[in-house]
């Protein structure tokens, strides 16, 4: 499969870093390190911000933790690097989009697993693209033959459409989104061979909806946050809406998780009850996703 060029690499790079970050120097023990999803590492950052904003330090959140301020940092880098930094020891949180394997499970003696919220990947074009107005609807033979290459141009598709080139835009092997989908649509047919790769599910998004050529399967998520700009394909006639993600209708689903070695800190915990509470969930929930409360 083909890289995605350089100048889209510029405009979404995988390892971005964001920061929660209050005034002065942190104590030792107060800093959360979080590392892992490119679809999770916005939510999960979104929520950190909101957490400092709302804190400021920890003790605000409670009078018992340090009076130091609240540092908690978010890089993204596919859900593979999430769980490596965990057993590597070097976040305390992994983000990921799959669950582990054996060897991975195996590697992460305390292995604790946290469900935040289920994702789905849509399948999607640019606004523009012809088929955005000839249908809301694809079956998953029609999605196979386009991933696979069997239809090559549009007008393969509907003979009413443009007879222009068919762009395949899949994620990169460093996220979960590729087996997922493999898994759940592609069955042992595979994925064309000159697809680009993207890095991350942002650069596959935009790409997606800079190009009127092109097809993806962008997070649901992401892509109900770009609605003005994307098409989402109903599959089979079920469309992807946190209500049939959740009863398992809509079947391209996958669970969004941070996993740790060992029993969180006090401040760890703090973070996660925020995540978890009312406050958090309806965060996740306000970015498109279903929340796991």
């Amino acid at each position: 499969m083909k890289k995605l060029l350089c100048c889209v690499l510029v405009l979404a790079l995988p390892v971005f870093v964001l920061s929660a970050r209050g005034a002065g120097e942190a104590a030792a023990g107060t800093e959360i390190m979080v590392t892992g999803s490119s679809t999770l590492a916005p939510v999960i950052a979104s929520l950190a911000v909101e957490f400092r904003d709302r804190y400021g330090t920890w003790n605000n959140v409670n009078p018992s933790l340090p009076n130091a301020p609240i540092e908690i940092h978010v890089s993204s880098g596919g859900s593979g690097q999430g769980i490596r930094a965990v057993i590597d020891g070097t976040a305390d949180f992994g983000m990921t989009t799959r669950e582990m394997n054996a060897g991975e499970r195996s590697a992460i003696p305390n292995y604790n697993r946290l469900f935040l919220a289920a994702d789905a990947l849509t399948v999607a074009v640019s606004a523009d693209n012809p088929l955005a107005s000839l249908t809301d609807n694809l079956t998953k033979e029609q999605i196979v033959r386009i991933f696979s290459g069997e239809y090559a141009r549009w007008q393969d598709v509907h003979p009413s459409l443009p007879n222009d080139e068919i762009v395949v835009i899949v994620r990169d092997a460093g996220g979960s989104a590729p087996e997922v989908f493999q898994d759940s649509i592609m069955g042992s047919t595979e994925v064309r061979i000159d697809a680009i790769q993207a890095p991350s599910m942002g650069a596959l998004t935009e790409t997606v909806i800079g190009n009127r050529n092109a097809i993806g399967y962008p997070a649901v998520g992401i892509a109900t946050q770009n609605a003005d700009r994307l098409v989402m394909f109903s599959i089979n006639g079920v469309e992807p809406s946190i209500e049939n993600i959740l009863n398992g209708s809509y079947f391209i689903s996958r669970p969004m998780l941070l996993i740790s070695d060992g029993t969180p800190t006090v401040v760890q915990q703090a973070f996660i009850d925020f995540v978890m509470g009312p406050i958090g969930q309806q965060m996740i929930g306000e970015m498109g996703y279903a929340p796991a409360n």
